[in-house]
């Protein structure tokens, strides 16, 4: 076919084709010229097609996130894949800001009159809102459910620490006593009267009050207050840290503090079923991202791995099980690795995963919100992976991969779709 024909002479059936699709459709040819603008797209980006046929795209007034999409055009025509980008920013007619998810088709070969590239995308904002408030009504629920775990966390320090504190209180005022004897010995002394009575007094309540058991105890107390004290602490850091709100913008993101503050905050989740170990790359740099949404995936992946393991274990278990959280740094991403010792995934359902409302676990412990939001804020928000390795009877581990800089949506730019 003829790649030379005017943009305003494709023919009519060609277009047609286009035109009762849902999606905005927009068709590139050479040098980003624009060749096809369907009546969704006008609807979408406000702009009537005779406005910017012939036009290349990177001087089309489209109101839009331009450098995203001619990195999604250049990345696609790199790889000859489609290219997704989410979280495209446009502004409507009315002023509005809206959301569009955009896929970059190159055709490559198969180019007909004069398109070399498709774009399709459709206006997400609404998806977004839904989204946004099922990910909320997750977090509450997590957050519900975990209080009282956290209560009880927090009451087991407050408690020893409030009878440490006491026996410090009663020590003291048994040690006011003796001091207040050996003063007015001493008183008698300088006065020079008889102070033999007052001596044996002074040597009686030291006996009785036992001051080698006091010289033992009294340090042994103190850090026992100190350690509550520094349980406490960390207890309500994490809680700061997690309740963080957070800005719709991305900042740079502590993982391992993360990995550590979820840890402490879903404690009661297993430390009756499991054993957390930790390996965490000290040096692992930064992550451009939203700390909320961030904190909420690691919840999700260590609350699944307790319950993952407790189902396994059954109604009496005689041994733990594990759970391994590791980071590390690789090749400009940030790889995080949450796995099990639970009883796997089955092959039949592995594909289903990640679809909103799907769940094994019984009525009450999970509603199959966790790992679709877990999905959409890693590959979507963030254009990281989020994918699983599992083995029948031996566990299950979670991947997570987020882009340190210069890659992904970390940056604004466009991934490839991984789903």
């Amino acid at each position: 076919m003829s790649m030379d024909l005017p943009v305003d002479h494709l023919p009519a059936d060609i277009r047609s084709l286009f035109e009762p699709i849902p999606s905005l459709v927009v068709g590139l040819g050479d040098e980003h010229r624009i060749v096809l603008w369907n009546a969704q797209a006008e609807k979408t980006l406000g702009l009537q097609a005779r406005e910017v046929l012939g036009h290349a795209l990177e001087t089309a007034a489209i109101p839009w996130d331009r450098g995203r999409v001619v990195t999604g055009l250049q990345a696609g025509r790199q790889t000859a894949e489609p290219i997704r980008i989410d979280g495209l920013r446009c502004r409507r007619t009315g002023g509005e800001t809206a959301e569009l998810g955009l896929t970059v088709i190159p055709l490559g070969p198969n180019a007909v009159y004069g398109m070399r590239t498709l774009l399709i995308g459709a206006d997400m904002t609404e998806r977004r809102l839904l989204e946004d408030q099922l990910a909320q009504a997750q977090k509450m629920e997590a957050v519900g459910h975990l209080a009282a775990g956290i209560a009880h966390e927090i009451s087991t320090p407050t408690q020893f620490v409030g009878d440490n504190t006491r026996f410090l209180q009663e020590a003291f005022a048994d040690l006011q006593a003796v001091l207040s004897s050996y003063q007015a010995l001493g008183a008698s002394v300088r006065d020079g009267l008889p102070v033999m009575e007052q001596l044996q007094d002074a040597e009686a309540a030291a006996t009785d009050l036992d001051l080698a058991y006091l010289s033992e105890e009294i340090p042994l107390a103190i850090d026992h207050i100190l350690d509550g004290v520094s349980r406490i602490s960390k207890i309500v850091r994490s809680m700061k840290f997690f309740a963080h709100p957070g800005t719709k913008e991305k900042s740079p993101l502590d993982i391992n503090e993360a990995i550590e503050s979820t840890i402490i905050l879903s404690r009661n989740e297993w430390k009756y079923v499991a054993e957390v170990q930790t390996d965490l790359d000290p040096a692992l740099p930064p992550v451009p991202g939203l700390r909320g949404e961030i904190n909420q995936v690691l919840l999700n992946l260590m609350t699944n791995a307790a319950h993952a393991i407790a189902e396994h274990l059954g109604d009496q278990p005689t041994e733990k099980g594990r759970v391994h959280v590791q980071s590390r740094y690789r090749d400009g991403w940030a790889e995080i690795r949450i796995g099990d010792t639970g009883g796997g995934i089955p092959e039949a359902i592995r594909h289903q995963v990640f679809d909103l409302f799907f769940t094994t676990k019984a009525e009450g412990l999970g509603s199959g919100q966790g790992l679709a939001i877990a999905h959409s804020v890693i590959v979507e928000k963030h254009g990281g992976r989020l994918t699983f390795e599992s083995a029948p009877g031996k566990g299950t581990t979670f991947i997570i991969k987020l882009p340190v800089k210069g890659q992904g949506d970390a940056h604004g730019q466009a991934t490839p779709s991984l789903r």
